[in-house]
């Protein structure tokens, strides 16, 4: 159960899901709580300590997270996150590049199907995905299913240099819009 001293709440999407930190600093317990979807994953005393560091693990792949805790004035704390061993915003920025994500619904049930650029390992609600990779005319298309439904991940040279090679998911043929998490 959540207490009240809850001072910091981060999403963080992996290809395996997006986890939920949330920090408790009990400047009356005494404790320091974090949990990851609702599960104490760190407690500890800090007594006296009350700035320094807690290390955890998240996800399947057990990637290394921080928080950073710092006095900013008087009782007045600062609390920022690292995420294998970059600061929250440079680990963002740079799964933005090596990652493209897709939400979508369908037959009522939610899907996430996140590709990794580097490795083309597709992943879809947490699980890794058996694919099937094919050269076609234009680029490759990386085939797998998800429930009863065809999907591929089409990888084409968009022309130009700076953007690339653009992915797109196609869920039985029709295109699926791109997410933001």
């Amino acid at each position: 159960m959540l207490g009240g001293d809850v001072v910091a709440v981060w999403d963080i999407a992996l290809s395996d899901g997006v986890y939920r930190i949330e920090f408790a600093h009990g400047t009356t317990t005494g404790k320091r709580i974090i949990y990851v979807n609702g599960k104490e994953v760190v407690k500890k005393d800090w007594m006296f300590k009350l700035v320094g560091k807690e290390t955890f693990t998240i996800g399947s792949t057990n990637i290394k997270a921080t928080i950073n805790i710092e006095a900013v004035s008087g009782f007045a704390y600062e609390y920022s996150l690292d995420i294998d061993g970059k600061s929250l915003q440079k680990f963002v920025d740079d799964r933005a590049k090596t990652t493209k994500t897709w939400v979508f619904q369908v037959d009522g049930t939610d899907y996430r199907v996140v590709l990794e650029k580097d490795t083309v390992d597709v992943w879809c609600n947490g699980q890794k995905m058996e694919t099937r990779g094919e050269f076609v005319d234009d680029g490759t298309e990386t085939h797998f299913t998800v429930g009863d439904h065809d999907c591929c991940i089409q990888a084409v040279s968009s022309g130009k240099k700076k953007s690339g090679i653009v992915h797109s998911l196609l869920l039985d043929g029709e295109k699926i819009p791109v997410s933001t998490l």
